[in-house]
């Protein structure tokens, strides 16, 4: 696995379904000038992937309000999706989530990512991609590990904050607690204040 932090997000252009249920391609550069939540999971019709793909579609407004676009990927076709998509939630299905989920049915875009197992699925892959298109935070769980969206709004939080402000932010951080001027001083007055 490659750890891509720091480096650019490797692009592409892919079928996804739509929040309105039609095709459209979609190029992950095309979306520069806002933030990128790109996630991967293992494949439709499982088990804890619609749990993850739920909760991350109740956060959507959270992420739109955050300049953030989120978009879901696995190896199964445009075609499977929308089947997922017009199963009812009560069925096994994820109903009409509002963000497109992306086909990688040539594996390419796991491959690039460094997601894709041997036995041709993804990892739980989690990439947080700035406004120029660099790679800034890489998560990826084994798969029956679920993702906490809340952090992964936390993480979009802290590089925003340190974007707009230079300061960078402790372990725990949360947007409106105080964060740490990158010197050797401003790190001594925060731990002073909230304990070493």
């Amino acid at each position: 696995m490659t750890t891509l932090v720091t480096r650019d997000a490797p692009d592409f252009t892919a079928q996804a379904v739509m929040p309105d249920d039609s095709f459209n391609e979609i190029t992950l550069s095309a979306h520069r000038g806002k933030y990128v939540l790109l996630f991967f999971y293992p494949l439709d019709f499982t088990f804890v992937c619609p749990s993850e793909i739920l909760a991350f579609d109740r956060a959507l407004e959270t992420f739109k309000e955050k300049n953030c676009q989120v978009l879901g990927v696995s190896v199964d076709s445009q075609y499977t999706h929308l089947a997922w998509r017009n199963t009812p939630v009560q069925s096994g299905g994820i109903g009409k989530v509002k963000f497109p989920l992306v086909a990688d049915l040539d594996k390419s875009i796991s491959r690039s990512y460094g997601v894709l197992l041997p036995e041709g699925v993804s990892l739980r892959g989690l990439f947080l991609i700035d406004k120029e298109g660099v790679v800034q935070h890489q998560l990826v769980n084994n798969l029956p590990l679920g993702r906490n969206v809340d952090e992964a709004i936390r993480i979009l939080d802290a590089l925003q904050f340190t974007e707009k402000y230079g300061e960078v932010c402790p372990a725990n951080w949360s947007l409106g607690e105080e964060a740490m001027k990158p010197t050797t001083e401003g790190v001594a007055e925060y731990l002073s204040k909230h304990g070493s």
